[in-house]
């Protein structure tokens, strides 16, 4: 047997013994951070999802090939949602993030049988040694978009088409329509609850039905860009939610309330990277720029667009906060006293309409 022959042989029983003492062979190359994304709804090029893919893709090109990932869209809430968290980390994702409130539940499970791993729940409000959550103010925008819509409807009847009865959503409501009323006192909002994050034939029909019963100014709180395409259709206005969903309804979209993700994912990234990743509850607005404002359509006038934009550095310096009183609920109720802001565990756990809405909110 010649030199090279031997010398190969003995690369091949060293190999060999390494992996039966279960090491791993040396690499040259630092080890990448594998990051596993769960989506609800595919996605698309607009929405919740898409918005979500955005800080992704944002995230690895901010590390240059440190840091990969993988996201598995479409994936229902309970028991499958549980099975795909599941097998991310038993594939070697150390950072996962799940994008949806019904996601919480299954996170936290698997975080429990995975406590080397890092995970981070998006809406919701239970948190392990290894979970963290994170969150939108929504309503800053909400609030915002709240503003054109009083100032734009003519029949002053706002549509909502909503996902499900959940504080996150009734925020939005609520904070909606106190803008609207900022500006215009005699607006009231309709309600459809359509129980679905994404459900774009639902949508449809709760657009289609608001309009019907007066509605010229459409927005909503699920994640298809159905009721932007009815308002295009229907002649109406529409404000849209997630992203900017202008190239759906060039007429209608007026603007809309858009969650920025980037940052975050990054920071996170980077957290975990330089071991610094610690279990927080992150809840960013538009000074931390997680909320933008859409573009508003050439319609709007330019001083509403003057006190939209006055009104947005007001909220990112701390100057005015959406839920300021005097607020009254639906029924009547003072909520808030004039000058009162209400605190972020009100908000947390809102469930009630404010006055001017319309109809009962589900139990």
């Amino acid at each position: 047997m010649n030199r090279q022959s031997m010398f190969v042989k003995l690369v091949f029983i060293s190999i060999i013994s390494l992996l039966a003492l279960g090491l791993s062979l040396p690499t040259t190359a630092a080890e990448k951070l594998k990051v596993g994304f769960v989506y609800v709804s595919p996605i698309g090029d607009a929405g919740w999802t898409y918005q979500h893919d955005l800080g992704r893709i944002a995230m690895e090109k901010a590390f240059g090939g440190k840091v990969v990932s993988k996201y598995i869209e479409n994936v229902p809430e309970g028991a499958e949602a549980e099975r795909v968290i599941r097998d991310l980390a038993q594939s070697g994702h150390d950072l996962i993030f799940t994008t949806s409130f019904g996601y919480m539940n299954p996170t936290l499970k698997v975080a429990k049988i995975f406590p080397g791993k890092f995970f981070e729940h998006s809406t919701g409000y239970k948190t392990a040694t290894n979970v963290g959550t994170y969150m939108c103010r929504f309503y800053e925008g909400r609030y915002l978009t709240g503003m054109v819509a009083g100032k734009m409807t003519k029949s002053n009847v706002l549509g909502y088409v909503a996902a499900f009865p959940i504080p996150e959503v009734i925020r939005g409501i609520n904070s909606f329509t106190l803008g609207a009323q900022k500006v215009n006192p005699d607006v009231k909002i309709k309600v459809i609850w359509v129980n679905s994050w994404f459900d774009p034939g639902r949508e449809r029909e709760a657009a289609e039905t608001l309009i019907v019963q007066g509605a010229d100014v459409i927005t909503h709180h699920t994640d298809s860009t159905a009721p932007t395409l009815v308002a295009e259709e229907k002649g109406v206005y529409a404000v849209a939610y997630h992203s900017d969903m202008s190239s759906y309804g060039s007429k209608a979209h007026l603007t809309a309330t858009m969650h920025v993700w980037d940052t975050f994912y990054t920071k996170v990234a980077g957290d975990v990277l330089n071991g610094k990743w610690k279990s927080e509850q992150v809840w960013g607005g538009i000074k931390d720029g997680m909320i933008k404002i859409a573009p508003l359509n050439p319609a709007v006038p330019a001083d509403v667009a003057d006190m939209v934009n006055k009104t947005e550095k007001m909220i990112a310096s701390g100057e005015f906060h959406p839920f300021t009183g005097p607020i009254k609920a639906q029924d009547g109720k003072l909520v808030a006293n004039a000058g009162q802001v209400l605190s972020d565990q009100d908000l947390l756990s809102m469930n009630y309409y404010v006055e001017g809405v319309l109809g009962n909110l589900p139990k």
